[in-house]
């Protein structure tokens, strides 16, 4: 991995997202959940890889921005598998603080991009 640490923390969020995923399909059987988890848990990795590989400042933006918007809808994903049970809460907490984490960084490299675009 590269010394990115917003491309090496969101592509082993996703990781991690990959396993939940199997682990809710194969022990849970439930499917349609799962995979809006795995949609968009994956997808935040995905846009932050072209973001990192943007033409320009705005294009950078542009794919961060929907990085960020994917945490936020796989954090809602995350809550709704726990709070209806369908995944035990010590599973999904330190998931929730990884995604919580990633928004954090993701928001504050859009603020200071943003404060810097001319």
């Amino acid at each position: 991995m590269s010394n990115n640490i917003i491309r090496d923390k969101s592509y082993k969020f996703a990781l991690r997202i990959v396993k939940m995923y199997k682990y809710i399909v194969e022990e849970k059987k439930e499917y349609v959940l799962a995979k809006q988890l795995l949609r968009s848990g994956t997808s935040i990795g995905a846009n932050v890889e072209e973001a990192c590989a943007g033409q320009s400042k705005k294009d950078f933006i542009s794919k961060l921005s929907i990085a960020q918007k994917e945490s936020f809808e796989t954090k809602y994903w995350l809550r709704l598998l726990k709070d209806s049970g369908i995944v035990e809460q010590r599973f999904v907490d330190s998931m929730l603080e990884d995604c919580e984490e990633l928004i954090k960084i993701i928001t504050k490299i859009l603020v200071t991009t943003k404060a810097n675009v001319k």
